[in-house]
């Protein structure tokens, strides 16, 4: 029996990569996962990587848990409200929130010659725009419309995907402010939350083995990467353990997870060993 067996989650942005490993963490533990994204089987395609929202919620329920399947474009808020209360309204609960979507990489296949770029007044100013509206804005709104349901509950959990881009200053302006608000606003989420038993955390995967970061892997060292499902490994750790709250406000490790709570990757590997679990936010 998985240790999420009754537990609804959503995940935004799961199409592929970083989202679909989450979906797929906690489809394995037997949770309900709906997954979100705007590739769908038969549409035209959004990146040149593959993969469909339909795709993910087989692949969930293949593993376990069962998977749903809502195509949402999180750039648009009426969308996002509406997956969410499809959720409440076919399960009449909702215990974890994946905030996972983000925006702003179009420029690493649609041709942009990004690599002449220096300096920030360099980058078009769309780029800041893509990622704080299909980014953090996603997140708040996604978050806004999924709390009143958690907090009627008395519990629940809420995990934004950040990078520690938010803490490096050679991780180019808009990434590195756009992934520090995101931290922020898991840090005061958490305030707001806590005394409604719902736990709010940032979670920093190490370098995932994404199909894009697969496609330049001649650039990484892979040797101490992740898998995505790794990641979805560390979420569905949080959100089968009882005391999560302890770590409301915080930004979280997916490798310091791994350690805290004794699991691995896929491949029986421990990625990051002695990565500490969790750090305050506002460090």
């Amino acid at each position: 029996m998985g240790t999420l067996e009754g537990k609804v989650a959503l995940v935004t942005g799961a199409s592929r990569g970083v989202g679909q490993g989450i979906a797929l963490g906690l489809g394995e533990q037997a949770a309900t996962v709906y997954v979100t994204g705007r590739t769908e089987a038969g549409g035209p395609p959004t990146t040149p990587f593959g993969g469909t929202v339909q795709g993910t919620a087989e692949e969930v329920t293949a593993i376990g848990g069962r998977g749903v399947a809502i195509v949402c474009d999180h750039r648009d808020d009426e969308r996002t409200r509406q997956a969410v209360a499809r959720v409440v309204a076919e399960t009449g609960r909702l215990d974890v929130l994946v905030n996972n979507v983000w925006g702003g990489y179009e420029h690493f296949w649609d041709g942009t010659e990004f690599w002449l770029e220096s300096g920030f007044w360099t980058v078009p100013i769309e780029r800041w725009d893509a990622m704080f509206q299909a980014g953090v804005r996603a997140h708040y709104v996604t978050s806004v419309t999924a709390a009143p349901t958690m907090v009627a509950q008395g519990s629940g959990l809420i995990v934004n995907v950040s990078s520690d881009a938010a803490t490096r200053d050679d991780a180019g302006v808009t990434y590195g402010v756009a992934k520090a608000a995101t931290d922020r606003m898991a840090a005061c989420m958490a305030h707001d939350l806590r005394e409604h038993g719902v736990t709010a955390v940032s979670l920093y995967p190490g370098l995932v083995r994404t199909e894009s970061v697969l496609r330049a892997a001649e650039h990484f060292d892979l040797s101490d990467s992740e898998s995505p499902q790794f990641v979805g490994r560390a979420v569905a750790a949080l959100a089968a353990d009882p005391e999560v709250i302890r770590f409301t406000g915080q930004v979280v490790r997916s490798a310091g997870l791994g350690q805290h709570y004794n699991f691995t990757d896929i491949d029986g590997r421990r990625p990051g060993t002695g990565d500490a679990p969790y750090r305050p936010a506002t460090s």
